[in-house]
């Protein structure tokens, strides 16, 4: 058994004994006496509480209090004038509160021990006056302890206390130091409208009920370092004059800082966010650093004004994070970061950032109608990034990996680059960020860049298949680097009326997949369903025909696409784009006339539009193979007519006349088919394709065959040549 210490004052002794309690009472002797003010006889107590007089110096320490006593002792000292006790120098170190402890409205002029006091019962200080320090340290509260409105004029000292019921401090005034390093609240503990003057340290505290620091001011440091909040922190509208430190804290319960100022740096450094953290309306004037936080729940940092540097490296968000409305005025650090769910950041300015990332976030980064004032380099690595309405007011470049991007009414001031980074991110020690959150292909798809000025956009190593380019400005300006790849046309074959038909193998926009997947009455696909190879691809708003681009605003964009590629002297890239704007031309009932529709008809069914050169080179074999048959059967004669001279005689005079008749073909139609008469057409039609006579005596019908094959073949020829230099061309 452990033998209890006897203090160092001379103590009372009082029910000592040598086999259970050597020690005894270990109140401290009242002056003249040896025995303690509880051990006292009567008439010596009542001789010593008569002889006190308010502000005069009292020691207690260790005496045990029931709650009569207490008030005897404080009527003693109670002062006439304002009705409350007042005392000196008081010590009650170790003393045992039994009862509810009355202090209320005290008086202390001098020092006020109460360091390892116990207090069975309710502790009532509210509005009590410590002109010089307060020691509570490893004090032990029972019941309720009220400190309410409470005013310590120096140093106040709580350290390693023991708060067992509510412990209350509301609107209390600390004007010197305030130590609560390793306190245990084990009820609620509410310090709203308190005020710190100097260093407020609550390192190591355990918060069990809940925390609440409504409107505290802290006009010196603020030190939480290693707390632990089990239930609800509430630092609501809180002002930090100095330093905050809430390092390796723990929030187990939901964390609100509404409103809060903290005009001193502030540093949040591995602390742990179990719950809900409401960073509201908060403003960090100085540093604000939160690297290697983790946000087991909801962050929300909405309509926070950053005015100094915010450091979130390393921090881990397994739930949602919202940055909404938040200011950025300095550096902001998210290197390393992890967002397992959302991160928002709506309508966030970032004034003085240069660097955003890299982070790693399992769902969406949304940074609709943010605001970055400087040149910036963003690297996020997410499943979905949303820049709706961002404004980009300086050069920016964003590098992203698995990501599905909305650029929809950006604002670019400046040339802005997206480019798909290749590898994964990397940290400061080299090593590659952790994506473990992220699945599938690392690769960068464009949804949405309607409404910007294309002018200023560089998209590099991106997917556009799904990428809706209709009324974006400038698109013609707009530039394609690496590999950029389009929505392919439907493979397989398909029936075109009564004809099997494929469709032609080329680069199409995500506009005209929705047009024809209205016209074709494509169902409309349900939520998360993948389209079919082999089916056009439903727009956002199937199959609604008024809000599905018609074929001429395809055509437009074919039009502006093809330019941006001819303009960077990419002709085999633009051949697509072409052909896409004739086919919209083509099925314009609107803008386009008949007779152009026609034309286009026979442009598209001779050569897809002077682009496919097997098909205009099919169409010539096909000419020149009718040409042969025809020929044979119907315009090489049965053989060469010889020329024949006829004389007259006049007398003396003999007149003749040389004539060759027209060549006739009489033979039937076994005989006309030959391989003789195969050589004769065949070198016909080869003259003709390269827009020569042969030579070759023909009937009628053979004149006009092969009039027709010299100009109907050159022209496939051409046609084909154009196809070949459209896919070759530099």
């Amino acid at each position: 058994m452990n033998t209890p210490l006897p203090p160092s004052w001379p103590y009372c002794g009082y029910g000592a004994d040598l086999a259970t309690d050597p020690v005894g009472c270990t109140g401290i002797h009242v002056p003249g006496q040896t025995a303690c003010l509880a051990h006292l006889g009567d008439a010596e107590r009542t001789t010593y509480l008569s002889g006190l007089t308010p502000g005069n110096d009292i020691d207690h320490r260790g005496t045990p209090f029931t709650e009569q006593l207490l008030n005897d002792l404080l009527n003693a000292l109670r002062d006439p004038t304002s009705g409350h006790p007042h005392l000196g120098n008081a010590g009650f170190d170790g003393a045992q509160f039994s009862g509810n402890a009355g202090f209320d409205g005290a008086q202390f002029s001098g020092n006020a021990g109460f360091d390892g006091a116990q207090f069975s019962g309710d502790a009532r200080f509210g509005g009590a006056q410590f002109s010089r320090r307060a020691w509570f340290d490893e004090a032990q509260f029972s019941g309720h302890a009220g400190f309410d409105r409470a005013q310590f004029n120096s140093d106040a000292g709580f350290d390693g206390a023991q708060f067992s019921g509510n412990a209350g401090f509301g609107r209390a005034q600390f004007s010197g130091r305030a130590g609560f390093g390793g306190v245990q609240f084990n009820g609620d503990a509410r310090f709203g409208g308190v005020q710190f003057s100097r260093r407020a340290w609550f390192g190591r505290v355990q918060f069990s009920g809940e925390a609440e620091f409504f409107g505290v001011q802290f006009s010196g440091d603020a030190g939480f370092d290693r707390a632990h909040f089990s239930w609800r922190a509430g630092f609501d509208e809180a002002q930090f004059s100095g330093h905050a430190g809430f390092v390796g804290a723990q929030f187990n319960g939901d964390a609100g800082f509404v409103g809060a100022q903290f005009n001193g740096d502030v540093d949040f450094g591995r602390a742990q966010f179990s719950g809900r953290a409401g960073f509201v309306r908060v403003q960090f004037n100085g540093d604000a650093r939160f690297g290697g936080v983790q946000f087991n729940g909801d962050a929300l940092f909405d309509g926070v004004q950053f005015a100094s540097r915010a450091w979130f490296g390393r921090v881990q968000f397994a739930s949602r994070a919202w940055f909404e409305r938040v200011q950025f005025n300095g550096d902001a650090e998210f290197g390393r970061a992890h967002f397992s769910g959302d991160a928002r950041f709506d309508g966030a300015r970032f004034e003085g950032v240069s660097v955003l990332g890299p982070l790693v976030c399992g769902g969406t980064v949304v940074l609709s109608g943010a605001v970055f004032g400087l040149p910036v380099t963003l690297e996020i690595a997410a499943r979905e990034v949303v820049a709706e309405r961002t404004r980009w007011e300086s050069t920016a470049t964003i590098r992203l990996r698995y990501a599905t991007v909305n650029l929809s009414h950006a604002v670019l001031s400046a040339p802005a680059a997206v480019t798909a980074a290749a590898t994964p991110f990397t940290k400061p020690d080299g090593s590659a960020l952790g994506e473990q959150a992220l699945t599938g292909s690392a690769d960068v798809r464009i949804a949405s860049v309607q409404g910007i000025d294309a002018a200023h956009l560089v998209l590099t190593d991106t997917d556009l298949s799904d990428c809706l380019f209709s009324g974006a400005f400038h698109l013609d300006q707009i530039r394609l680097e690496g590999r950029t790849s389009f929505a392919p046309t439907p493979t397989g074959w398909h029936r075109h009326h009564l004809w099997p038909a494929r469709w032609t193998r080329r680069r199409t926009l995500a506009e005209e997949h929705h047009w024809r997947a209205q016209t074709a009455g494509q169902p409309a696909l349900p939520p998360g369903t993948s389209v079919s190879p082999h089916q056009w691809r439903p727009g956002p708003h199937h199959p609604d025909p008024a809000r599905t681009p018609d074929p001429e605003d395809v055509a437009a964009l074919y039009r502006q696409l093809r330019k941006a590629f001819e303009d960077a002297k990419n002709e085999p890239g633009a051949a697509d784009f072409y052909y896409g704007e004739c086919e919209m031309r083509r099925h314009d009932t609107n803008d386009t006339p008949k007779g152009e529709r026609r034309l286009l008809w026979g442009y598209w069914l001779l050569s897809g539009y002077g682009l496919r050169a097997s098909r205009a080179f099919g169409w010539l074999i096909a000419a020149m193979s009718l040409t042969v048959l025809l020929l044979m059967g119907l315009g090489l004669p049965a053989h060469d007519p010889d020329p024949a001279t006829i004389g007259t005689l006049h007398g003396s005079k003999v007149s003749l006349r040389t004539s060759t008749p027209d060549p006739t073909l009489r033979e039937g139609w076994s005989e006309r088919f030959t391989a003789a008469r195969a050589e004769k057409a065949t070198r016909v039609a080869i003259n003709s394709v390269v827009f020569r006579s042969s030579g070759q005596n023909l009937t009628t019908a053979g004149t006009y065959i092969e009039m027709t094959s010299r100009l109907l073949e050159p022209t496939l020829l051409a046609l084909g040549a154009l196809a070949i230099r459209g896919r070759i061309k530099r």
